[in-house]
C-alpha cells in the first residue's frame, strides 16, 4: 500500500494566488461586464526587450542546424552565461566568485523551494514576518515547519516586519535558529535593508552557525546606491549565506524562466557527529540528480541581457515599472493611505483603513486583509493581493504591484482615488 506523504495535507487548502483567482473569477462570473483591473499578482506586462528577442531567434536558428543543435546542456548552466554574470553581477561590486559557484536554473522559485533539501528535516527556520509564501510551504512539505496553529507554524520562528518596528526585522534571541530567510527588496513589502542592518545578519549567522537563504530577486530595482544588491557585500557572507537571482522580474522572464543561485564553496553544514560537510557539491549532485539544466535558447537570452544595448533596454522597462511605482505612492498618500515600499522595489504596501466600509463583507471574511480586497475589488473593480496571505504579520496590509501597464496603472488609480472619496 502506497502511503501519502502527510505533511502535504497539513498544507492550507489553496495557494494565496489560486484563492485570490477564484474570488475575482466569482465576481466577473457576476459582473460580466466591468473591467476589472489586477494589481496584485507579481506578472510582468512588457514585452522582451529587442536584445533578448534576437538572441532567442539566433539561438531558434542554431537549433535548427546539425552544428548549432543543443541537447541536453550542462546542468549548472553553459559557461556563456556564468561569465557574463561573474563580469556584470558581481566584479563591479567587488565580489569575487568561482564559475562553479554559479548555477543557472529555471527561475527562483524552484530553487528557493528545492534549496531546504540540504539541510535536515529538524532543522528550525526563521522568516521574517510578511514573507513570500513558498519558503514556509516548501519546508511543510518535508515536515520541518511543525503544526499550524492561528495561521504560525510551530517550528518556524517568525521575525515581524511592520510599520512599527519601521520593517526592521529582529534578530532572534530567546531561541537558535538554524536557518533564516531573507529577501531584500523584500516581497511583499517592498522595502529594502542596508548594509549596516544585513552586517548585523551575517555576524549573527557566523556567530550561531546559522544558513542563510537569501532572496535578491528584486536587486535590480534598486535606485539608492547604499542599498547593497547582494548580500555577498558583506564580508563573511561567503561563509553562511545563499543566494538567489531571478530573471523574471529583471528583464521580463516570468515566461522564458531563467535564474541563478549562488552557493559559495566556503559554505558548510555539519553531520550530527560534527563534521563539516560543503554545500557546494551536495547542491551539485543534487542538480545533476534532479534537473536537465536550463534551455539553451532561455540562456542565450539572458546573456544578451548584459549586452550594452540590452542593459539600456531592461534598465528602461525597469524605469517604466518604477514610474508607476512612483506614481502609486504619491497618488495614494495624497488620498491619505499608509503607505510603504515603491522606492527600490516594485511593490506597495498598504495600511488598511481601520473602518469597515461594507459590513455585509465582514461578516463572510474576519480578515482586515482580505475585507480590503473585497471592498477594493467590488468598489473599485481593482485586484490587489492581501498581505495577510503572506504571513501573519501581514494582517492589516494589502500589496499592490507596478507591473500594470501605465495606462492600466493611472486607470486603476483614478477608480481608487473616487472610490476613496465615496466612503
Amino acid at each position: 500500500m502506497a502511503l501519502v506523504n502527510e505533511h502535504f495535507l497539513k498544507l492550507p487548502n489553496n495557494y494565496l494566488f489560486a484563492d485570490i483567482a477564484k474570488k475575482v473569477n466569482a465576481f466577473k462570473v457576476m459582473h460580466p461586464k466591468v473591467n476589472v483591473i489586477s494589481l496584485g499578482i507579481g506578472d510582468v506586462t512588457q514585452p522582451l526587450c529587442p536584445a533578448v528577442i534576437e538572441a532567442m531567434h539566433k539561438a531558434t536558428d542554431e537549433m535548427a542546424t546539425t552544428q548549432g543543435f543543443h541537447g541536453y546542456g550542462p546542468e549548472q548552466g553553459y559557461d556563456f552565461l556564468r561569465e557574463a554574470i561573474l563580469r556584470n553581477d558581481f566584479l563591479p561590486r567587488g565580489i569575487h566568485l568561482d564559475m562553479d559557484e554559479i548555477f543557472i536554473n529555471d527561475g527562483a522559485k524552484s530553487d528557493t523551494g528545492n534549496i531546504q533539501e540540504l539541510i535536515r528535516w529538524d532543522n528550525s527556520i526563521g522568516v521574517t514576518d510578511p514573507i513570500y509564501p513558498v519558503y514556509i510551504d516548501s519546508n511543510v512539505m518535508i515536515g520541518r515547519a511543525g503544526t499550524i496553529e492561528d495561521g504560525r507554524w510551530s517550528n518556524v520562528v517568525y521575525m515581524p516586519c511592520t510599520a512599527e518596528n519601521g520593517f526592521v526585522p529582529r534578530i532572534p534571541r530567546e531561541r537558535h535558529v538554524d536557518v533564516i530567510y531573507l529577501c531584500y527588496p523584500n516581497n511583499p513589502t517592498g522595502t529594502v535593508i542596508t548594509k549596516q542592518e544585513l552586517r548585523k545578519w551575517v555576524s549573527y549567522a557566523l556567530k550561531n552557525d546559522t544558513l542563510i537563504f537569501y532572496d535578491a530577486a528584486y536587486q535590480a530595482y534598486i535606485m539608492d546606491p547604499e542599498i547593497p544588491h547582494s548580500i555577498y557585500e558583506i564580508r563573511g557572507a561567503r561563509k553562511c549565506a545563499i543566494e538567489f537571482h531571478s530573471y523574471s522580474k529583471t528583464a521580463g522572464f516570468t515566461g522564458v524562466r531563467c535564474g541563478y543561485t549562488i552557493v559559495p564553496k566556503e559554505l558548510t553544514a555539519s553531520t550530527l557527529s560534527g563534521e563539516r560537510i560543503p554545500l557546494n557539491p551536495l547542491w551539485n549532485r543534487r542538480q545533476c540528480t534532479k534537473f536537465n539544466g536550463t534551455s539553451y535558447i532561455s540562456q542565450r537570452a539572458a546573456e544578451a541581457i548584459y549586452t550594452p544595448e540590452g542593459k539600456q533596454q531592461i534598465q528602461a522597462t525597469i524605469d517604466y515599472y518604477m514610474q508607476n511605482a512612483h506614481l502609486m505612492l504619491d497618488t495614494l498618500r495624497r488620498l491619505g493611505y499608509e503607505v510603504y515600499g515603491g522606492e527600490n522595489a516594485p511593490y506597495i504596501w498598504l495600511k488598511t483603513p481601520s473602518r469597515a466600509k461594507r459590513p455585509e463583507l465582514h461578516s463572510t471574511t474576519r480578515s482586515a486583509s482580505w475585507q480590503f480586497f473585497e471592498e477594493l475589488l467590488y468598489g473599485a473593480n481593482v485586484v490587489c493581493t492581501p498581505g495577510v496571505g503572506f504571513g501573519p504579520s501581514g494582517e492589516g496590509y494589502v500589496r499592490f504591484t507596478a507591473f500594470a501597464t501605465h495606462e492600466n496603472t493611472q486607470e486603476a488609480l483614478q477608480r481608487i482615488e473616487k472610490w476613496t472619496i465615496q466612503q
